[in-house]
């Protein structure tokens, strides 16, 4: 199961309560007051971890509770803090306040750690309230309840290309093919469920690009057709488009129509996609028909350089990877580290 959205109610630690208390020993009469302080309560600590995938572990266990700090004690003792609640999320992760939408913490790379909910501070015991004229003081201060709040949160694969087509286009194939993922694949539409991420291995000057393969898209997608358009979150932070085209359809549309299709769906889903730098791939061109309509289909859009390839054969995948290489190197640097707190 891959889920990339989920809701959890979360609460951090309260504080402990200040002690009231006196010291009571032997030949020490009135040895005054010596309540400790209350422990601060633990914190909600978002930990961004490579290492997983989605958020399905929050899925049906949808909320989270930091400890409670422990109470003072006598003796001067203070309580014990309470111990942090920390969620690992994947890289990409975005955290919104349910009520408002507004954005509380976004982690995008492994390592980034936000504090998104700070537990109660621990209340003082009577030790600190004893003056000259006080020296009996019965007054405490109670710990602090620790903040809490409903977030939702939201996964988006970050990916230096996101590859786009019509089912049963061959954009499993060719993830298979690039890098080192193993898709499911067959010859029938929606063979690929769910998004999934793989690395072109790269060498040690222009290192490794990621590719992120998406269910695939059909006219209406944006109507809630097919799979719809929800995944298509997952191409939101990718740097280049991919759009693959299938150049032996058979089921009666042309690849200049499957193309333009694409293109307005990711306008009805966000029309600044259409503006992000992209790749024209030719897919299958293994298969006898696919020559002629590959002549069609560039005399129908001039103004778009076309890279012919079989995913099947692994025709012109070296040409796709340099292209790809050249692309990426040609825009600014990747996006920053980025946390908020």
């Amino acid at each position: 199961m891959f889920v990339d959205e989920v809701e959890m109610s979360l609460r951090a630690g309260n504080g402990g309560h200040g002690c009231l208390s006196f010291r009571r020993e032997k030949y020490i009469p009135k040895g005054g007051p010596d309540g400790g302080d209350g422990g601060d309560g633990g914190d909600i600590v978002l930990l961004c971890d490579r290492n997983v995938g989605d958020l399905v572990d929050y899925k049906f266990v949808p909320h989270a509770r930091a400890a409670s700090g422990q109470s003072g004690m006598g003796s001067q003792r203070h309580g014990r803090n309470g111990e942090d609640r920390i969620l690992r999320v994947p890289e990409g992760t975005i955290v919104y306040w349910k009520d408002s939408e507004e954005k509380a913490a976004e982690l995008l790379r492994d390592g980034d750690r936000v504090i998104l909910l700070r537990g109660g501070r621990g209340g003082l015991g009577n030790e600190h309230f004893k003056t000259a004229t006080n020296r009996a003081p019965r007054h405490t201060v109670p710990g602090m309840p620790g903040e809490e709040g409903i977030f939702r949160f939201e996964m988006k694969f970050i990916a230096d290309v996101g590859l786009v087509g019509f089912p049963n286009a061959g954009k499993s194939t060719l993830t298979n093919a690039l890098t080192n993922t193993r898709r499911p694949t067959g010859p029938y539409p929606f063979t690929t469920l769910t998004p999934k991420v793989g690395t072109i291995g790269g060498d040690r000057i222009d290192g490794p690009v990621t590719i992120a393969d998406i269910p695939g898209l059909i006219a209406g997608a944006h109507a809630n057709r097919g799979l719809g358009c929800r995944f298509l979150r997952h191409i939101e932070r990718c740097r280049i488009l991919v759009f693959l085209v299938d150049m032996a359809a058979t089921d009666g549309r042309s690849p200049t129509e499957d193309f333009h299709t694409l293109r307005d769906e990711l306008r009805h889903y966000e029309p600044g996609l259409l503006n992000r730098p992209y790749v024209l791939v030719a897919n299958k061109m293994d298969l006898p028909e696919a020559a002629e309509q590959l002549k069609i289909f560039c005399r129908e859009n001039p103004n778009s350089e076309v890279i012919p390839i079989s995913g099947t054969t692994a025709m012109g995948l070296e040409f796709l990877k340099h292209t790809l290489r050249r692309a990426l190197g040609a825009l600014p640097p990747k996006i920053p580290t980025g946390m908020l707190s």
